[in-house]
């Protein structure tokens, strides 16, 4: 018998399903990468067309105008790709109160991009860098050949320029699981990573954050190829934690399409599971003020498992200290 998450919520506590305040806005550029990786719910790669024209970039800064204070949260495919990216940030670094960019590393060495680490420098960028774990051989397994030395090679810029040792300079790491099992303790995996990366490359940054993989898109695919999908899920369930589910993201973050439709988050984005207005349509940024101001629900299916397993799982991390029984 399937176990619904709306069941388990509804149970647990009802307003949870409920939308609380916007305090993240996430924005996804295109799904245009440089890299193909093996867990990547977007299923961005190199050939990824669907990237975010100028024109809804000025919606998205004239909604920002009107709220100065969210966090912005910018994401891809590889964000940095998108042919409008430095015209977006410089027209929003100064209407937020928290700016990040969600990085690959990699992309930091293409060619025509060299700008791009010091750029951020100068603008104050919060960097969110994809490291799924400090090994050689597990990144190269997980996101292609030789990644793994190209994102030490742009740690080590991003070290020299100030990131990780600066204050207003945040550098964090995102680590994923290399298969269909939950990550660590966070705060465990951070010293880990900081000990290794440290002693053996001379390699600083600020936090760790711990994701784990949503059984949708390429992961998803990885798991049905395997025949592992329904222990997978089953293993979600099973690590029900009510303390994560009592934070999950979707209640004060909205995510933003290419094309500026909206969604509660970028996993129902990736899964075309917009926010739909009172006409029954998925709403656009152009109707996201009208959508705060009413009582939005959170629209869910098995995924958000992943989010609510252990301890718990966000875009910036666990969203409890411990998981359950621990």
């Amino acid at each position: 018998m399937t176990t619904e998450f709306r069941d388990v919520i509804e149970n647990l506590n009802p307003s949870i399903l409920r939308f609380d305040e916007l305090r993240t806005l996430q924005l996804n550029l295109g799904n245009k990468c440089n890299q193909s990786c093996t867990h990547c719910h977007m299923q961005a790669g190199p050939t990824g067309k669907k990237m975010m024209p100028r024109a809804i970039m000025q919606k998205i800064i004239d909604f920002l105008r009107n709220h100065p204070n969210l966090c912005i949260d910018i994401t891809g495919g590889c964000p940095e790709l998108n042919s409008n990216f430095k015209f977006f940030i410089d027209n929003v670094c100064e209407l937020t109160s928290r700016l990040m960019v969600r990085t690959n590393l990699t992309v930091l060495l293409e060619p025509g991009l060299d700008w791009a680490a010091k750029w951020y420098r100068e603008r104050g960028v919060v960097l969110v860098a994809s490291l799924p774990c400090y090994t050689k051989e597990n990144v190269d397994k997980q996101r292609g050949k030789s990644v793994f030395e190209k994102s030490i090679a742009a740690l080590r810029i991003l070290n020299e320029l100030g990131y990780g040792y600066e204050e207003e300079l945040e550098l964090n790491l995102v680590y994923n699981p290399g298969a269909d099992f939950l990550p660590g303790p966070q705060e465990q995996l951070e010293a880990d990573y900081k000990r290794e990366l440290g002693e053996k490359y001379g390699i600083r940054f600020n936090k760790l954050f711990t994701i784990t993989n949503a059984p949708i898109g390429r992961f998803r695919q990885y798991l049905e190829v395997n025949g592992r999908l329904e222990k997978y899920q089953q293993l979600l369930v099973e690590n029900f934690n009510p303390d994560a589910a009592e934070n999950i993201m979707c209640r004060s973050l909205v995510s933003v399409d290419y094309r500026g439709v909206l969604y509660n988050c970028d996993f129902n984005q990736a899964l075309r599971l917009p926010i739909i207005d009172s006409k029954g349509i998925p709403a656009t940024i152009e109707q996201l003020e009208d959508i705060l101001s009413g009582n939005l629900e959170i629209i869910t299916s098995e995924h958000c498992f992943c989010c609510t397993a252990g301890a718990g799982s966000s875009c910036t991390g666990s969203l409890v200290n411990k998981p359950l029984g621990v």
